[in-house]
């Protein structure tokens, strides 16, 4: 079994930062790619960022220079550092992760359970 669990949401003011962490744990070979997914009230859920197992990262364009992804294999976490947030950035965030299981063959995609960031004007 994997769980992936998010951590990190908060209230915080507009121009303020946050980090996001999302760990994966279970019977784990490999994680390949992470990424950071948001939905808002009334929204569907919208990319954020992505990073590859080798470090490669994709953002979408409304974070682009305000949003960090990274991720340290060895503790089987990823980041999302939010910074120079603002109002509309108000989302619960969701990790997700195609993880290789100890004696699989093909990697699946997991989802943790999300974390709400607020963000006050």
């Amino acid at each position: 079994q994997v769980q992936l669990v998010e951590s990190g949401g908060g209230l915080v003011q507009a121009g303020g930062s946050l980090r996001l962490s999302c760990t994966a744990s279970g019977s784990i070979r490999r994680i390949n790619d992470m990424g950071w997914y948001r939905q808002a009230p009334g929204k569907q859920r919208e990319l954020v960022a992505t990073i590859t197992s080798g470090g490669a990262t994709n953002y979408a364009d409304s974070v682009k220079g305000r949003f960090t992804v990274s991720r340290d294999n060895a503790k089987n976490t990823g980041y999302l550092q939010m910074d120079s947030l603002k109002f509309e950035d108000t989302a619960v965030y969701y990790c997700n992760a195609n993880i290789l299981r100890t004696l699989a063959y093909v990697g699946l995609d997991y989802w943790g359970k999300g974390t709400l960031v607020t963000v006050s004007s």
